[in-house]
This record gives C-alpha cells, sequence and structure tokens, in this order.
C-alpha cells in the first residue's frame, strides 16, 4: 500500500478558488474520510488525487514520489464513483476483469485475482450474472471489486453509498469496514454523510468552502469540535448551539447565561473571554437530562420515539427549541411540562471567532 501527502494544495476555476490550500498526511493503510456540505470541495479534492483535475499549486506526493505530473494511470491508484458504470452486456467476472484484460494480462491470471476478489466480496455466486440481475449493492460490489483485482496502492471512493436506500447503506458501511481490515489498504473516501464517516474512517477532514477546519478521529471531533461549524455537522441529531453571554470567567471556567433561563459554569479556559463577550453555547442531546429537579423549564412539542432512544424536542419558556436524547422507554407525553438539566463538564463554549474555547481537564474520549 502507499502515503499519500497534500502539501498546501490548491485547485481554483478562472476567478474561483475550489480548494484553498490543504494540507494533509494519509498514512499507510489508514481509512481517511472527506466529509463536509455539498460544495465543499471533498470530491474535487479526491478527483485531484486521482489525476482527474489537474492541480493549481502545491505538491501531491504518493508514497514520498511529487506526481503533480504524473497521468492517472501511472499515479497506481483505483476510484470507484458513485455509478456503478458496469457494462450491462458483461458477466460480473468480465466486467471485473476488464481492465486487466485490456492491459493484456494473461488469462489464466486475471481469472485468478477475480476469483480472489469474489470470494473476499462474496459475488462468488453471481459472476456468471449480468448487472441488471443483481441488486444495488451486489452491483456497487462489482464496481469495488474491479478495483481490488487492480491490486492499487490506494482506494478511492466517491460517495459509492448515495444511491442505495437506508438500510443497504447500513450494510455496506459494515462491508467496507470490513474490506478495509482483509485488504489492510490505504483508503479515501468521500461522504456528506457524517455516519458513514463517524463510522468507518480511522480519520475524518471535515472541509467547508475548500478549507480544512479540522482534523482528527471520529471522537476527537465529536467530542472537541474545532469551532461551531464542526460542532454543528459532526453527530446525529446535530448538537444544540445557542447565543449566550458570558457573565463572568475566572480559573474554574467560564459562566455563561442563555435563553430559556439557561445558566451554567462551563470548565473551559477563559482565554479572551471575559463577561458580557457574546458567545455560542453548545450542548449534545445526550448531555440533557430530563429531571424534575432541573433549572429549565419548558414543554415536550415533538418525540421521535426511535425503539432504543428517544428524541424529545423541548421548547423553553422564551420559545428556544432543544433537542433532548433520552431512554427509549420515556414515558414523556407531549405537550407537558419538563424540566431538565445541564451537564456542564460536556458543554461547550464557543467565543465570538466561531472556535472553541479549550476544556481545562481535556480527555481524548470524553472531555
Amino acid at each position: 500500500m502507499a502515503t499519500v501527502a497534500l502539501r498546501d494544495l490548491r485547485k481554483s476555476y478562472a476567478n474561483h478558488e475550489a480548494i484553498k490550500g490543504v494540507t494533509l498526511d494519509v498514512e499507510d493503510r489508514e481509512f481517511v474520510v472527506f466529509v463536509g456540505p455539498s460544495g465543499c470541495g471533498k470530491s474535487t479534492l479526491l478527483r485531484m488525487i486521482a489525476g482527474l483535475e489537474e492541480i493549481s499549486a502545491g505538491d501531491l506526493l504518493i508514497d514520498g514520489k511529487r506526481v503533480n505530473d504524473v497521468g492517472p494511470a501511472q499515479r497506481e491508484l483505483a476510484m470507484v464513483f458513485q455509478s456503478y458504470a458496469l457494462y450491462p452486456h458483461m458477466t460480473v467476472a468480465d466486467n471485473m476483469g476488464f481492465a486487466l484484460k485490456l492491459a493484456g494480462v494473461k488469462t489464466e491470471e486475471r481469472n485468478a485475482k477475480v476469483a480472489e476478489a469474489a470470494r473476499i466480496l462474496q459475488l462468488e455466486p453471481y459472476l456468471q450474472r449480468k448487472p441488471g440481475q443483481l441488486s444495488g449493492g451486489q452491483r456497487q460490489r462489482v464496481a469495488i471489486g474491479r478495483s481490488i483485482v487492480r491490486n492499487p496502492k490506494v482506494f478511492l471512493f466517491d460517495e459509492p453509498l448515495s444511491n442505495l436506500d437506508a438500510a443497504l447503506r447500513g450494510q455496506m458501511r459494515i462491508e467496507l469496514a470490513r474490506l478495509h481490515e482483509q485488504l489492510n489498504a490505504t483508503m479515501i473516501y468521500v461522504t456528506h454523510d457524517q455516519v458513514e464517516a463517524m463510522t468507518m474512517a480511522d480519520k475524518i477532514v471535515v472541509l467547508q468552502a475548500g478549507v480544512v477546519e479540522q482534523i482528527g478521529s471520529p471522537l476527537e471531533l465529536y467530542h472537541h469540535p474545532r469551532n461551531v461549524f464542526v460542532a454543528g455537522f459532526m453527530g446525529s441529531p446535530r448538537m444544540n448551539l445557542l447565543p449566550a453571554t458570558v457573565t463572568g470567567a475566572d480559573t474554574n471556567g467560564v459562566a455563561i447565561s442563555g435563553p430559556g433561563g439557561i445558566s451554567v459554569i462551563v470548565p473551559v479556559e477563559p482565554g479572551s473571554l471575559r463577561a458580557g463577550t457574546k458567545v455560542t453555547f453548545g450542548i449534545r442531546p445526550e448531555h440533557l437530562t430530563v429531571d424534575p429537579n432541573g433549572t429549565l423549564n419548558g414543554r415536550a412539542m415533538i418525540a421521535e420515539r426511535l425503539g432504543g432512544l428517544t428524541l424529545l424536542h423541548v421548547e423553553l419558556q422564551d420559545g428556544t427549541l432543544l433537542v433532548v436524547q433520552t431512554d427509549g422507554a420515556d414515558a414523556t407525553r407531549l405537550h407537558e411540562p419538563v424540566r431538565l438539566s445541564i451537564s456542564a463538564p460536556h458543554a461547550h463554549v464557543f467565543g465570538p471567532d466561531g472556535l472553541s474555547a479549550e476544556h481545562l481537564r481535556r480527555n481524548p474520549l470524553t472531555v
């Protein structure tokens, strides 16, 4: 397999800069996910790595070798696209082995490579079928198999699951994670779905408008978002983000007051935060608790009962809405009063610049 290094990589179209100086290291055998909203530049960045988009500035290195001017075929990468792009008149075996046939690989070697890929992807019973006789998930596995037979240095995936239904996406996430472990391969994966990113990645790269907002492990980004954007993007349901005001700051943390009677001391470094500073208060739904002794008064307006958990949409006295994650057996009735308590150690404070204040007692997995 291989390492991939991006050094101040940029991509411009006329007067528009789509990628604005991305620097990143993808380690050997690492599963890295580019995630962000539509139009953030994640697919463009992947295509630049693949050689399908010209690099405007910066350096791209594969195994330490600069490949800016090396063609796609010579980079020894394999890309799996959003569309399966299978030949409908060919069998599964012929689709998977077609690139090897064009490269002049002998029939015996080609068949062996196709058979091994089919074994890994559990496609052996379907080798003589044509794409029209397969399900969406099976066709996606054929597209992946077409990459495996080439034994590339790096696998590139461009939103490969977006055409599948929710249940099949969940199944394919597990299969891709298993495939990464089996092949012990370097993989770079693009998605707009942060659930895919959280469940599959060794390392996540969060992009917005061509800029890297944060790089880290799934739990690091979840528990320690660098700024308001990452806090709101990573997590489902998303973090509650509310305007607030600092009422005091000392060595114990930052005291804030917010809408609906929110008043809490968050154990973060005050830094430049002073009384009167306008900030953003963040709290994840699982760190709010329905509590008869809670300090916040509200009313349950919507209940999303998902079986193992329930999401309550609670309206505070001033109309502020909070999402609260409770147990699946929660019996709260709609429109009845509820009181909430806040887990202050898990709360976040984002300054006027949108950056997060550092927790006083930082734990890489929690706070």
